[in-house]
């Protein structure tokens, strides 16, 4: 199958790819999937936990789910937006390893947005993902 998403890191911008993403992805025409922001819900109604890792443990897996429904990997990604309450260094530090493993080495693009508040006022993190569908 042919490379359907380039990653650049220039030397003319911060090395993204020793952090584990990609500063430019390049998508090459096809079609493309909008995966909308997933949450630590899960299908079977449990709680949500309050530990932040726990619940990116749970976005990653719902993250997998829609990549898997689509036919579709973490290479295919070709950005991953992921929002956050209260979003400091010393959080997205616990959110980080969850994320990285996600993306098993794909290193998508990926932007970080802190917000006040998400869906449900007990969840802390949501990442959207864009996705060249293979071929």
């Amino acid at each position: 199958m042919a490379q359907t998403i380039t990653r650049m890191n220039p030397s003319s911008l911060f090395d993204a790819g020793e952090s584990g993403y990609s500063q430019i992805s390049v998508v090459e025409a096809g079609r493309t999937a909008y995966v909308s922001g997933q949450v630590a819900w899960r299908p079977g109604g449990e709680p949500v936990p309050d530990d932040l890792t726990e619940q990116a443990e749970i976005v990653m897996v719902n993250a997998k789910a829609a990549l898997a429904a689509l036919g579709a990997t973490p290479e295919d990604i070709a950005i991953a937006r992921c929002y956050m309450t209260d979003l400091t260094p010393e959080r997205l530090e616990k959110v980080f390893p969850p994320l990285l493993e996600f993306f098993g080495g794909a290193q998508p693009s990926v932007t970080g947005v802190g917000v006040a508040a998400l869906a449900g006022p007990n969840l802390q993190i949501e990442l959207e993902l864009t996705v060249r569908l293979p071929d």
